[in-house]
């Protein structure tokens, strides 16, 4: 029922307008009212009027006749007072416009929200009250504009909750749809959005949040976009949409409204101290089983919260080989087998496939049956595969990558036919019937350790078309797969090639691909990509020229490759299912934009766990992609038919290094592994970590240093706990320190010093405890009677200057207390080629010096391109005490460097290049004092270097410098008019070698500022021997330099009121810290003092900082380092 509170100057309009239908409401005793469960409508306007508030009215009353709670309905604003508000669940703004509260009224309101008041937004309540911060935060965005009255499509993204539940995924229906001045996301629970590609007039892009709701200081809030129109308030599912946000707001329906809000997860580091992670399974029991690409196989015990070696198989790394999949029996629990991916060391290329035992919680290595062998070459890289994964019926899924050289087909398809060249062929291997490289296979284990093939392989009717243990064939590295239990689906991530545009000479640009498939089939590789875009059939004359054919055709591809040992008439190629390009994607612009792209698949949750860090019902059967370089998780939902309705942004504001693997656990929760951020593996920032939904207290984290943690006896360590941290404000920590694993709390303090007398390993254990009972424990291992190696790189140098091709020389210096003799066999020396953000792995050399092949080219010539070179050496360990090991790595830059690929700049901004040579971009727009870095920079053996330019104006000056802007010296060059910005020339400058290695500094100037654009920069190149010639051990020595600094991830983050920056100084140096916004705009400048050297902890207070983005810089010695932080409020 509904009872007005009218004014009765608004009376009469009221009753011409709803007379009949509501005349005996008017006259309901408020007496009639007591017990009942009230709402108020208020819909008191102040800018434009909607002539559907009395139909609104009358509906809402009839939703509270038929639901069991009374409406009242005013445009008295008197009514907000704490003693009429205090009557009511809710508040529905219904159509309000302007200002129409005073400021004690605005109080009164607050108030009604922080007692635990509920607020319902219709429509036109974004269009009220701008100049109220508090209400723009409870209502979630402010009307911008809109298109005139039509029909779109809205997508509900929320199923559970009790204002979406009822309605269809594809939501058509006829309303004024709003643009809103910023998107909501992140600050509120999206429920529904609007395809702006249904309507017009829409401004919001591919994210146009129209339903949304969140908690709000102790109260809830609800918004609905609808409700312009006098028929919405006719419509049966707009009333359900519009009833079950009332009752949400009102308390009397449960609905999740933090399910996709950051704020409410929290990344858990389960193991920090792992080396070069790679994949991992979870027992129904909550262990956490995973591999180290290296040989180990480790296991996460979740009720202590340690992590122990149960297995080590002897594997080689070379290339991209080594222990790289892991999948856990179907019946684990009671088999305790474990599926393993492996490259055995060994004279013999093949990969394996075997079942093991784990017997008494260790591996056994005596149980190995080999299940699947897979031969392969290990003459030249790249793309190993090593994904296992069981479905429910006990079917094993095994990828397997193309094993092709990428490196000499320009980025393009590599189907180099020439004699000898068989290992740059993928015709061989991915559309080869009769090979199983390049495939995803699908296999029934069976308990003797043999298999059996599925019926309904691609070829399991068909043998002697092709080999039975075929599922998925054409593809080129499928590294992570999912299986959708409940639709049927297998979902894999396929990295593309490298190419960063399109040829008509070559084919389309490299692009990466999520697939999916019920029935397995042809997915293209290599001779179709993306859409089954259809790469052009090209006869290599040499390792990068040849002559252009025919497209290949994808509806009847033919493989007459003389590497072909299968069909030559193969399936029709299936398109990709989600396919991207370097930067953005204009086929899914959801993807984002980035210089690299790494694809990976999977998990598809599905909400069965009762557990409280469970991902909510909201995710249930979306498909989880994530991006290995770009840092990311999205989170793909599905209409009622299974077709992709919506890409949304998951954990944008936790920050990930490079996500290698996830699995949903038992719990519900997500468990990734991280790489590291480094590109050549061994990272310090490699770690298991657990995504869990924290709807209460949350647990704390516990950090651990230590320092030194080896050494001779008597070793004397400083343990340290300040770095843990409570992601609940206010809440104090207690310590507990076992430092020498026997079960004994060796000291309760934050910080103390131990000394460990006698040899041996030794594992300390910190666990923290909050004041609500919740604890976390970190463990470290100590070596006390070993030291670890330390290990140089005395040639080439950091940053040194190499050509593609070259045979560059390499020497390893290894010092060690321990070992009087340096074993050169123990030495491992890697190179990889680095490209944007990722790597390939090359050739190894097991010895102390060498010469290291670079490979003639990769990819297209104006990519960022250069090589990585890691050393590391494992000593002999000593009596009682296990061996350690040391490393060290350095990159070095191809002799072009194009001026797009800087690592910092002020100022410049990129556009396609005009230029007759090429080179992909130029930096333009560049004014006086702007500048361009690039680090780090060695210029042993170079002695010029070349601008190319371009000028419309006058041109201007390059000055050189080192490690600054202001920084050392180097030279000047002239750059002179061309006419014309894409007009260029070359311009050179003599240089000498300062020794060391440096940031490069490019400083464009005039001699007067005259405000104009000075000129454009396309590329530069350095010109000399470079680092064919290894100089003596005294000047290789001098090219050492030390990194200047380290600055630390800051803590807690996301931040909700302070956090804490952490760096380290090896030696007193000038220090400046400062915090910018997204757009780059300085927000605070945190400290700039003189530091000692050690590790520094400063408190910055982020309360004064709206929610967002933000990234604090740390610069010292013309260095500088950033890291992101997101400010949650």
């Amino acid at each position: 029922m509904i009872q007005f509170l009218f004014p009765l100057r608004h009376l009469f309009s009221y009753a011409c307008a709803v007379l009949s239908p509501l005349l005996s409401l008017l006259t309901t005793p408020l007496s009639a009212l007591d017990g009942a469960d009230e709402i108020l409508v208020f819909s008191y306007t102040a800018g434009f009027r909607h002539d559907s508030i009395p139909a609104a009215v009358s509906a809402i009353g009839g939703l509270g006749d038929a639901h069991g709670f009374v409406v009242h309905a005013t445009e008295d604003r008197s009514v907000f007072n704490d003693e009429a508000l205090a009557h009511y669940r809710a508040i529905v703004f219904l159509n309000t416009t302007g200002d129409i509260l005073d400021p004690d009224q605005e109080a009164a309101f607050e108030r009604f929200i922080q007692r635990g008041g509920g607020f319902v937004g219709i429509h036109a309540a974004a269009d009220t009250e701008y100049e109220w911060t508090w209400y723009g935060r409870l209502v979630g965005a402010y009307f911008d504009s809109h298109p005139h009255i039509q029909t779109a499509e809205i997508r509900v993204i929320d199923t559970v909750h009790p204002s979406t539940t009822m309605l269809p995924k594809r939501w058509l229906r006829t309303d004024e749809w709003y643009n809103y001045r910023m998107n909501p996301r992140g600050r509120v629970h999206v429920l529904a959005v609007l395809d702006e590609a249904s309507y017009e007039g829409g401004n919001q892009g591919i994210d146009h949040p129209i339903a949304w709701c969140h908690a709000y200081e102790g109260g809830r809030s609800w918004y609905t976009g609808g409700g312009h129109t006098a028929e919405s308030y006719a419509e049966d599912l707009f009333l359900q949409h519009l009833l079950g946000g009332i009752q949400y707001a009102a308390g009397l329906a449960d609905g999740d409204c933090g399910a996709s809000m950051d704020s409410n997860y929290e990344k858990v580091i389960l193991d920090d101290s792992t080396q070069n992670p790679i994949a991992l399974d979870i027992a129904a029991d909550g262990r956490v089983f995973f591999v180290e690409r290296g040989g180990a196989l480790k296991v996460h015990q979740p009720n202590s919260g340690l992590t122990e070696v149960v297995g080590r198989l002897s594997v080689t790394t070379e290339f991209e080989d080594g222990l790289l999949g892991i999948a856990l029996a179907p019946e684990f629990n009671k088999s305790d087998h474990i599926y393993l991916f492996y490259s055995p060391a060994g004279p013999e290329a093949v990969q394996r496939v075997s079942r093991f035992t784990l017997r008494d919680g260790q591996l056994d290595l005596s149980s190995e049956r080999i299940v699947l062998r897979i031969p392969t070459q290990r003459d030249e890289c790249c793309h190993s595969g090593g994904g296992l994964l069981f479905d429910e019926t006990g079917a094993l899924y095994i990828s397997v990558g193309d094993n092709t050289n990428p490196f000499a087909s320009d980025g393009y398809t590599p189907i180099d036919e020439r004699a000898g060249r068989a290992d740059w062929d993928a015709q061989r291997t991915s559309s080869n019937t009769r090979d199983l490289r390049g495939k995803i296979l699908r296999i029934i284990p069976q308990a003797d350790g043999s298999y059996r093939t599925p019926d309904d392989n691609l070829f399991s009717q068909r043998p002697g078309d092709g080999l039975p243990e075929i599922f998925v064939m054409g593809v080129r590295n499928p590294f992570r797969m999912a299986l959708d239990t409940q639709r049927g689906w297998l979902y894999w991530g396929d990295v593309g090639p490298d190419a960063s545009s399109a040829s008509a000479q070559r084919g389309p640009e490299g692009l990466d691909e999520w697939n999916r498939t019920r029935t397995g089939g042809h997915f293209g590789w290599p001779y179709c990509i993306g859409d089954n875009r259809p790469y052009v059939d090209f006869l290599f004359t040499t390792d990068e020229d040849g002559t252009s054919g025919a497209p290949f055709n994808c509806g009847a591809p033919t493989n007459d490759s003389p590497n072909n040992t299968g069909l030559q008439n193969l399936p029709p190629a299936q398109p990709a299912w989600i396919w991207y390009p370097y930067g953005g994607s204009d086929d899914f612009p959801a993807l984002g934009a980035a210089e690299g792209r790494t694809a990976m698949a999977g998990p598809v949750y599905y909400h069965q766990s009762t557990s409280p860090t469970a991902l909510p019902p909201y995710f249930d059967g979306s498909f989880i992609l994530y991006e290995w370089v770009r840092n990311w998780l999205r989170v793909a939902h599905f209409d009622d038919a299974g077709n992709l309705l919506q890409i949304d942004p998951l954990f944008s504001t936790i920050e990930f290094q490079r996500p290698i693997d996830m699995k949903v656990g038992p719990d519900g929760a997500l468990y990734m592994i991280e790489w590291g951020t480094g590109f050549w593996g061994d990272n310090p920032d490699a770690q298991l970590v657990r995504l869990q939904y924290a709807r209460g207290m949350r647990p704390p984290t516990a950090r651990l240093e230590a320092t030194p943690t080896d050494g001779s006896v008597p070793l004397t360590v400083a343990f340290d706990a300040r770095d843990s941290y409570d992601p609940d404000p206010g809440s104090r920590l207690s310590y507990a320190w076992d430092i020498d694993s026997d079960g004994t709390v060796d000291s309760r303090s934050s910080l103390f010093t131990h000394t460990y007398s006698q040899p041996g390993n030794y594992t300390a254990t910190l666990t923290v405890t909050d004041e609500s009972g919740e604890q976390s424990s970190t463990q470290l291992g100590i070596s006390a009677g070993n030291t670890r190696p330390n290990v140089q790189l005395a040639w080439p140098p950091d940053g040194g200057i190499f050509d593609w091709g070259d045979a560059i020389p390499f020497r390893v210096e290894i010092t060690d207390a321990e070992d009087a003799v340096i074993d050169c066999d123990r030495v491992r020396v890697q190179a990889f080629v680095g490209h944007d953000d990722h790597n390939h792995p090359q050739e190894q050399y097991e010895r102390c010096q060498g010469m290291i092949e670079t490979i003639a080219g990769h990819g297209s010539k104006a990519d960022d391109l250069f090589y990585v070179v890691e050393a590391l050496y494992e000593d002999r360990g000593a009596d009682g005490v296990k061996p350690l090991s040391g490393s060290a790595g350095i990159v070095l830059q191809p002799r072009r460097k194009e001026a797009e690929h800087y690592t910092q700049q002020q100022g410049v901004q990129l556009e396609d290049t005009g230029d007759a040579q090429g080179g992909g971009k130029n930096i333009g727009w560049i004014e006086h004092s702007d500048y361009i870095v690039f680090n780090p920079i060695s210029l042993a053996g170079i002695d010029s270097l070349t601008f190319r330019v371009a000028s419309a104006n006058a041109g201007g000056f390059i000055d050189v410098r080192l490690n600054g802007a202001e920084g050392p010296f180097i030279g000047r060059v002239r750059v002179p008019s061309t006419g014309a910005w894409q007009q260029y020339t070359n311009v050179g400058l003599p240089v000498s070698d300062p020794g060391g290695t440096h940031a490069l500094f490019f400083v464009f100037t005039r001699a007067t500022n005259d405000n104009q654009s000075l000129f454009n920069v396309n590329w530069i190149d350095f010109h000399g021997p470079g680092l064919q010639t290894a100089p003596s051990t005294s000047v290789a020595r001098a090219a050492e330099q030390p990194q200047p600094f380290t600055l630390h991830p800051a803590y807690p983050n996301p931040s909700n009121g302070s956090v804490v920056f952490s760096f380290q100084v090896p030696h007193q140096m000038h220090v400046r810290l400062d915090v910018y916004n997204a757009l780059g705009q300085l927000v605070r400048r945190v400290l700039e003092d003189p530091y000692l050297p050690g590790t520094h902890r400063v408190l910055f207070d982020t309360s004064a900082l709206a929610s967002g983005l933000y990234f604090y810089r740390l610069t010292a010695q013309g260095q500088s380092m950033s890291r992101r932080i997101a400010i949650l409020k």
